[in-house]
C-alpha cells in the first residue's frame, strides 16, 4: 500500500513532527510506501487565486471554480498543485497530521484542502460520499490537542472531539469518497509526560499500521489517471 501523510506543523521538533516521522517508520517497517507532503518545510502557498492555473478559461472575470474544472480538464494546474494531486491520486491511505489551532486545521492545511482537492480532481456534480471519487480509498486525521480528553467529551468545554472534526471528516473527507478511520487524537500533548507521548506514539504506529492493512480499491475517477500514471492507477491497495 501507498500513504501520504500530509504534515501541516512549522516546527520539525514538535510533536506532529514526532509522529510523522513514527508514521514513517511503522509503515516502511511494515513493508509499505510512503510519501510526505511537509507543507511548510516545502513553503506550501495556502492562498488560492490565479496563480493556481498556467491558463485560464475566463480572462475577464475569475471564477474559481470554473477555472479549477477547466485546469482539470486540460491539465494546466500550476506545478505546486499538479505535484500535490499526483501525491494524492496515488496514495491508497490519506493521512493528514496536524494540531488543532482555534478548533480547526491549521490555515495552511485548509488552504491545502481549497486548492489541491479541486473541482474536477477531488469532487465533482454527482460524485459524492458513496459515489465520490475517491471511493475505495482510506483516510485517516491523527490530530494533536492542547485541551484535555474531558474538554472534548460530552458536557465539556470545548464539545465532543468528533463534533469538533466533523467538517473535515465529513464535509471534506468522506464527500470525496473516503472511506474515513477513526481520528487518532493526541490531547493535552503539551502538559503530558514522556512516558505519554512514547505510550501515544506506539498507538499511533499501531492504529497505522491496522489502517494500512485493510483493502483498498483501485481509482474509479477516470480524470485522475494523468495525475497518478498508469502504474499507480492500475496497482492493487
Amino acid at each position: 500500500m501507498h500513504v501520504l501523510i500530509v504534515h501541516a506543523h512549522p516546527e520539525p521538533a514538535s510533536f506532529n513532527g514526532a509522529l510523522t516521522r513514527r508514521a514513517v517508520e511503522a509503515l516502511t517497517g511494515a513493508g509499505h510506501t510512503v510519501t510526505v507532503s511537509d507543507l511548510y518545510a516545502e513553503g506550501f502557498d495556502p492562498v488560492a487565486g490565479r496563480h493556481d492555473f498556467t491558463e485560464m478559461a475566463e480572462a475577464g472575470r475569475f471564477h474559481y471554480q470554473t477555472e479549477q474544472a477547466h485546469a482539470a480538464k486540460t491539465g494546466t494546474f500550476s506545478t505546486e498543485l499538479a505535484r500535490e494531486q499526483a501525491r494524492v491520486a496515488e496514495a491508497d491511505l490519506l493521512v493528514l497530521q496536524f494540531p488543532l489551532w482555534w478548533g480547526s486545521p491549521p490555515a495552511i492545511l485548509k488552504g491545502w484542502f481549497e486548492r489541491v482537492l479541486a473541482y474536477g480532481f477531488g469532487y465533482v456534480d454527482g460524485a459524492r460520499f458513496d459515489n465520490g471519487l475517491f471511493r475505495g480509498r482510506r483516510a485517516l486525521m491523527s490530530v494533536t490537542t492542547g485541551g484535555t480528553p474531558e474538554r472534548f467529551s460530552a458536557g465539556g468545554s470545548y464539545g465532543e472531539i468528533d463534533q469538533v472534526l466533523y467538517p473535515v471528516k465529513h464535509l471534506l473527507l468522506a464527500y470525496m469518497g473516503y472511506a474515513v478511520e477513526e481520528p487518532f487524537v493526541a490531547y493535552a500533548a503539551p502538559r503530558i509526560s514522556a512516558e505519554e507521548r512514547a505510550g501515544y506514539l506506539d498507538a499511533f504506529a499501531q492504529r497505522l499500521t491496522a489502517a494500512a492493512a485493510k483493502p483498498t480499491a483501485p481509482l474509479a475517477n477516470l480524470h485522475l489517471r494523468d495525475a497518478v500514471g498508469e502504474a499507480a492507477w492500475t496497482r492493487q491497495g
